[in-house]
């Protein structure tokens, strides 16, 4: 697997996973597990933009 497409697919894990973790904080009044259900879905976007960039570079 190309590690572009391993990026890809690990930062919408994490997005994913944030946005489970941040409601479920959310609906418990966990501001803790919100935060980190946000900080989650923030490193998941970043990590799918770099494997978008890295596979422009390979090009």
């Amino acid at each position: 697997m190309k590690s572009s497409t391993k990026d890809n697919a690990e930062g919408t894990m994490h997005k994913v996973k944030g946005k489970i973790k941040g409601l479920v904080g959310k609906t418990i009044g966990n501001k803790n597990l919100e935060g980190e259900g946000k900080d989650e879905n923030t490193e998941g976007k970043v990590q799918e933009k770099v494997g978008e960039i890295k596979e422009v570079v390979d090009k």
